[in-house]
């Protein structure tokens, strides 16, 4: 039986641009077939074991042939997959959706056109140019401007199109925009008349230059500006100055890493979006079940003694979710706990647990494991029993000192923390190219898994690689482990906290903070 497919426009390049409809079928696909405008991020949406094929086109070579996609699209529906043709701004806007429709019915095959937010509206947008205005312009008109001039002749009627509409906006034109700018004034549109370039608007590499028709060849020869670009020609350019907002956000411009477990990310990648970063998830780690059977048995035992305990240690947001998973699955519930008292490491630790009804002892200062024993070491008596559910990869500072004070301690390894296997080719680019403006390090492991896995990867020397970025680490433990590996340490948030490690990077990307190391 055929397979669907869903001809999705990905939006202009901007990761959270893409439709409610465009994400669902992206995270239903089975294959993923793509272009080399559709923002990379969108990828990590994909289930596990989705392929992902490229076949984008570059300025220099064509990858595969537009009859050899449509072709490739049929045969995936006929081997039973949904598929997803994965595209740059909307499918119908130069996006030969047509051609690729027209063979999939030919050959039968169900799918759909998913509409995606244009680049024509979208750049310009992000550079502060509304393509329609009340006083300025109520029409607009959307013009190829890739082919050679010939091709342009014939495909445009310069005549009817110059003054048609109030905007015009062409697509793919800067290796053309001196002959584009010559047939508009030749056919009546003013020497003065505004014109803007928008370079791979919403991405962190947004750039805008604006002239006028008589003079933005020289300009764009000038600053050596290269495609792909958006050109907006009419007064709605005039707006720019008014109402460009991207340029003002902290952190616009910045393509900002992100390695922590995807579970986890979510609070990160936001506030960067909101701080007009750009965020590129590729998390090094993951939180998994416990499977041995051993480390099974020995929570259980310890499980069964929850009415036993003095204090319970939570250290990690993980620790309190695996904490209630293995609560449930034995039956039991809080209740156990009734004499003890639970403490919570940072605010995040301790809004996890408020949110499932326990109110923690919250500790002030350094969220970390130290400093959890400088606030409640008077409260500690030799003796307590104290039940401290982790990771495997925890430190083993806390129990250890514990027991140095005369406390009875139970360390149970709840959940494991291993190393992802998704590889990201597109990654290694942006590393070597130093488009990866800041590496963010949230954990120990996320240091030494990032490393691994960019050795896995074929980099002989992962850490001179990732010295192209700085570096910026949620505290001085994680710090501490990525000096060690050798990796240059920028910046080191203030709090242990999303929040802390983001006003540390806005300072540093600012010029408002010193090098660490």
């Amino acid at each position: 039986m055929a397979g669907k497919v869903y001809l999705v426009g990905a939006g202009p390049g901007h990761a959270k641009l893409i439709t409610v409809k465009g994400l669902e079928c992206l995270q239903k696909a089975d294959v993923v077939v793509y272009d080399r405008l559709a923002a990379p991020q969108l990828l990590g949406a994909v289930k596990p074991g989705a392929r992902k094929i490229y076949v984008g086109k570059l300025p220099d070579r064509h990858t595969m042939k537009q009859e050899e996609i449509n072709r490739l699209l049929v045969d995936l529906a006929l081997e039973g997959n949904t598929v997803v043709r994965l595209k740059g701004g909307d499918p119908t806007i130069f996006g030969r959706v047509g051609e690729e429709a027209g063979l999939l019915q030919k050959n039968g095959i169900p799918y759909e056109i998913v509409p995606g937010v244009t680049a024509a509206i979208g750049v310009p947008a992000y550079a502060g140019i509304p393509v329609t205005h009340r006083e300025l312009a109520s029409s607009l008109s959307i013009i190829t401007g890739h082919e050679s001039p010939d091709k342009l002749d014939h495909m445009i009627d310069w005549e009817k199109v110059t003054n048609a509409t109030g905007t015009l906006i062409f697509m793919m034109g800067v290796s053309k925009i001196g002959y584009i700018a010559d047939q508009l004034m030749k056919h009546g549109r003013p020497g003065h008349t505004p014109v803007a370039l928008v370079r791979w608007g919403t991405r962190a590499e947004q750039d805008t230059l604006t002239g006028t028709l008589a003079d933005i060849e020289e300009r764009v020869l000038a600053a050596n500006f290269q495609p792909p670009a958006v050109i907006v020609v009419g007064d709605v350019v005039l707006q720019r100055e008014q109402l460009k907002w991207a340029e003002h956000l902290p952190l616009f411009g910045k393509r900002i890493l992100v390695t922590r477990a995807k579970s986890q990310a979510s609070e990160l990648v936001d506030r960067i979006d909101e701080l007009g970063g750009e965020p590129y998830e590729f998390p090094v780690i993951e939180t998994v079940y416990p499977q041995d059977p051993d480390k099974l048995d020995w929570i259980r035992d310890a499980f069964s003694r929850l009415e036993t305990y003095d204090w319970v240690f939570f250290t990690s947001v993980n620790g309190v979710e695996y904490f209630y998973r293995h609560l449930a699955e034995q039956g039991l519930d809080i209740r156990s706990l009734h004499r003890a008292k639970i403490a919570a490491v940072g605010p995040a630790t301790a809004q996890a647990l408020k949110e499932r009804g326990v109110i923690p002892v919250e500790l002030p200062g350094k969220f970390q494991a130290e400093g959890m024993i400088e606030t409640l070491g008077g409260h500690l008596e030799p003796g307590d029993k104290v039940l401290l559910p982790r990771g495997d990869l925890a430190r083993t500072w806390l129990p250890e000192k514990l027991e140095e004070m005369g406390l009875e301690v139970t360390a149970v390894d709840t959940y494991q923390t291993v190393i992802t296997e998704d590889e990201d080719r597109e990654l290694i680019r942006l590393l070597e190219e130093g488009a990866i403006h800041v590496i963010t390090f949230t954990s120990s492991s996320t240091v030494t898994y990032l490393i691994e896995k960019l050795k896995r990867m074929g980099i002989g020397d992962p850490v001179q690689l990732l010295s192209r970025s700085a570096t910026a680490c949620i505290g001085e433990v994680t710090a501490k482990t990525a000096s060690e590996a050798g990796l240059r340490v920028s910046m080191v948030a203030g709090q242990a906290t999303i929040e802390g490690l983001m006003e540390e990077i806005c300072c540093y990307m600012n010029g408002q903070h010193q090098e660490v190391n």
